[in-house]
């Protein structure tokens, strides 16, 4: 069983008991958060679909851990002008584990 759900702005395929890494969350680690938008579910085989998001369905998480993600540096350059530009980025993640797709 997977369903396809929006978790802070992003979509992901989740399944029962894996593990993923969202966008920041204000939950606590060691706590409980409820996705309630659910765009899809497959239960071996039976494809539920919604318009935008199926009605009573809901998915639990535990936040396991809140921790900064790799550092992308963004560099800008225009050749014989001497502009350069170098800036660097670090994510805010949560790593959540799923326990519960409820149809």
């Amino acid at each position: 069983m997977y369903a396809i759900v929006e978790i802070a702005g992003q979509q992901f395929k989740v399944e029962k008991d894996q593990k993923i890494f969202v966008h920041r969350l204000e939950t606590e680690e060691g706590g409980q958060v409820e996705f309630a938008k659910v765009l899809l579910v497959d239960n071996a085989g039976e494809v539920v679909v919604g318009a935008p998001a199926i009605e009573g369905a809901k998915v639990t998480a535990k936040v396991l851990s809140h921790m900064k993600g790799d550092k992308v540096k963004v560099f800008k350059k225009k050749r014989r002008k001497g502009y350069k530009k170098l800036n660097g980025h670090r994510q805010y993640l949560s790593q959540i584990q799923i326990e519960e797709i409820v149809a």
